[in-house]
């Protein structure tokens, strides 16, 4: 099959007019193909919180029983389902690959997200995270800090354990790709003319390398060649991009009951993200209100969310968000067809396509 032909049959599968109408019936699927696993992940990330000193545990325990959708995992589980049909069968299935790997790897995945949310409510001052206060808020900015740190070292433990070579090697630089995201985003909080190039960095830094990580560790589990590992790589890679880029239009159209941020907090954290870059280009009038908005002038704030809205930011940040959508179905198209690469490409469309 050229690859092209499958990759407009992955567009098909996930069109966004069917988003809708099937997004209920393929979480049902999800939890039937994967209701096992995602259990087990959910016993392990409370078994990890909990491994260790408190109140570093507490901390932990606070973030994680505020939820999350698990995004991460499922990456890893359906890269892996991929090539390892039996993945699904339990701890006990034979299979091309490593089931059980496979469920450690996305617990992995999961734990390093939940290490970078606790650090980032530090650098960022939050204090709301999911529609709860966050750790820093109740235990103090040391207590979070040292918490994001226990569960790094469950999540490098694990991945020790699970897959030591290429997939730990690979979390160790993907580690440093986060840290390299933060310091970048850091900078720019001085400077709000960092061009887009600056803040695709930072969202490759950031989001996009442990998206890559889950579904190329998902793959190694599965038993997939090193090409279909790097195809998965770059799906991942590119599904973390349009994740992001749905996120940043949400901080200025987004319900808080749902997204479980404020609206306006990356705004008000000091983040120049791609709707506000387009409400600024040609407007240098507006470069002294992100300052203000900054410094919790709620007057500023407002200024810079009717520009947002008039310039067509977050229009133009939902359409980028399609484009690596669909770059991410691209990537998928030279993988053997499966239910399991059906349901990644779907997975891709309605995390674009979604409003929380």
């Amino acid at each position: 099959m050229e690859a092209a032909t499958a990759a407009e049959q992955l567009r098909e599968v996930a069109a966004p007019d069917r988003v809708g109408e099937r997004a209920a019936s393929r979480l049902v699927e999800l939890r039937a193909m994967f209701g096992g696993d995602l259990a087990y992940v959910e016993q392990e990330l409370s078994r990890a919180a909990s491994d260790g000193l408190s109140p570093a545990t507490d901390a932990a325990k606070h973030l994680l029983a505020a939820g999350g959708k698990r995004v991460r995992p499922l990456c890893v589980l359906l890269s892996a389902a991929c090539f390892d049909p039996s993945f699904s069968r339990g701890p006990a299935s034979g299979g091309s690959g490593d089931a059980p790997r496979a469920r450690d790897l996305a617990v992995v995945a999961e734990l390093v997200h939940l290490a970078t949310l606790l650090h980032d409510d530090v650098i960022d001052d939050s204090d709301m995270r999911r529609g709860a206060v966050t750790s820093r808020r109740v235990w103090g900015n040391a207590v979070s800090v040292l918490a994001g740190d226990l569960l790094l070292t469950h999540a490098l433990e694990r991945t020790a354990e699970a897959a030591p070579g290429k997939t730990m090697n690979e979390l160790v630089a993907t580690l440093r790709t986060l840290v390299d995201g933060e310091i970048v985003q850091l900078r720019g909080r001085v400077d709000a003319r960092f061009g887009e190039s600056v803040y695709f960095a930072i969202v490759e830094g950031k989001t996009a390398s442990l998206f890559s990580w889950a579904a190329r560790a998902g793959a190694r589990a599965g038993g997939a060649a090193e090409a279909d590992v790097e195809a998965l790589g770059a799906f991942g890679r590119s599904l973390g991009v349009a994740f992001q880029l749905v996120d940043d239009a949400l901080d200025y159209r987004g319900d808080p009951a749902c997204t479980g941020k404020r609206l306006l907090g990356d705004l008000r954290e000091g983040k120049v993200t791609l709707p506000l870059l387009v409400a600024l280009r040609g407007r240098a009038d507006l470069e002294a209100a992100v300052g203000r908005a900054r410094a919790g002038d709620d007057g500023a704030a407002r200024e810079l969310l009717d520009a947002v809205l008039a310039s067509g930011g977050i229009e133009e940040a939902r359409a980028k968000a399609a484009a690596h959508a669909d770059r991410a179905q691209t990537a998928l198209a030279s993988l053997p067809p499966s239910r399991a690469r059906d349901l990644l490409a779907a997975l891709a469309t309605e995390l674009t396509s979604r409003a929380s």
